[in-house]
């Protein structure tokens, strides 16, 4: 019996939007989609050249290429966690491919018509796409940045793939240095053989953390960034407005340090510094500053802890955890009213937090 944890498909994207790891709702037209989608059709079509090769340096090479691809592709989704940048050493292994693989055969100074066989068009095929995946990049750059390592990496594949696809043809035609070097055939071109076991023993390790990343729909919000905040703030000063309250709101990280902190037109002086503190203890203590209020009179669980902390720590209410689950990713404080209105207010803000992040 197969048991089913969920199904594939999750209707989230039946207008028309997805969400990167610190984006939601974003188009499916925008930019960063669209290199996403152009870089997982590279590597399936470098998956498609693969398996029409026996060679298992090569076939190890391009599961090398892979690997790094979907670490572009998690670099995508969070461009801010380093450990998805492309280093230098990556670049060097294709250039060091490419020098190697053209003093095995004369290049061509020709243009050249792809098609000479399935297998080197197939791998023209990846090429192309790999042009326009840096095309994109190029386009992504300009609008929101992206990692340098990224660009040279894309347009190394590129030139990579090419001399590839060029090789292929000079050693099916019997014109490379190592055509005949006693080596079996390097191709399968029925395209039928199966490779299970080559896989196997040749399979690149890749992060679980990188595969996670770009599989998990990235649509999981890991903190609170500055647009975010920015949007929430704004939402709740709209409710603020229509309330006829006037208030600061403060929004913090998972660490407490303030993110955003916005003061409204005639709100009190002194509510600039509580509104921020009431963020921070809803992350400090990780509950509403109004549940704290209770168990902080004479006789409750918490009773002083306002006096520690160097007077970080404030008791009545307004301050909130802002949480995706389980995981607190900051915090959200209001003040300017009474301790129940604010404590409206920021609840009202965690109520539409999902929409916001």
């Amino acid at each position: 019996m197969c048991i089913r944890d969920r199904n594939i498909y999750t209707k989230g994207g039946d207008k028309g939007t997805t969400s990167l790891v610190h984006t939601k709702n974003v188009s499916k037209s925008d930019d960063r989609i669209q290199l996403v989608g152009t870089i997982d059709e590279l590597t399936s079509h470098i998956g498609l050249v693969k398996s029409m090769l026996t060679d298992p340096d090569m076939i190890q090479n391009l599961e090398k290429i892979q690997s790094t691809l979907i670490t572009l592709m998690a670099g995508i989704a969070d461009p801010y966690k380093r450990d998805y940048r492309i280093s230098d050493e990556e670049t060097s292994f294709l250039e060091a491919e490419i020098d190697r693989l053209e003093g095995l055969f004369d290049r061509p100074k020709e243009f050249i018509l792809p098609g000479a066989s399935r297998l080197s068009a197939e791998t023209d095929v990846a090429r192309t796409v790999a042009r326009r995946g840096e095309r994109v990049l190029a386009a992504v750059s300009v609008k929101f940045g992206a990692d340098n390592g990224a660009k040279k990496y894309m347009n190394r594949l590129a030139d990579y793939l090419y001399i590839l696809a060029r090789y292929i043809d000079a050693r099916e035609m019997g014109h490379s240095k190592d055509s005949a070097s006693g080596k079996e055939e390097f191709a399968d071109k029925e395209n039928l053989q199966n490779r299970g076991s080559i896989m196997g023993q040749k399979e690149m390790p890749v992060s679980e953390a990188v595969i996670q990343e770009v599989l998990k729909r990235m649509g999981i919000q890991g903190k609170i960034t500055l647009d975010s905040a920015k949007r929430l703030i704004e939402a709740i000063e709209q409710e603020a407005q229509r309330r006829g309250k006037k208030a600061v709101i403060a929004v913090c990280g998972s660490d407490g340090n303030p993110i955003a902190v916005h003061v409204m037109d005639g709100a009190f002086l002194v509510s600039f510094d509580v509104a921020i503190k009431k963020a921070y203890t809803s992350v400090a203590v990780k509950m509403t500053t109004m549940e704290l209020s209770a168990l902080a009179q004479p006789g409750g669980t918490f009773y002083g802890l306002d006096k520690m902390d160097n007077g970080k720590i404030v008791i009545f209410g307004g301050g909130v955890p802002l949480k995706v689950g389980d995981t607190i990713i900051g915090g959200l404080g209001v003040s300017g009213g009474t301790g129940e209105e604010d404590h409206s207010l920021a609840e009202y803000g965690l109520s539409i937090l999902d929409q916001v992040l």
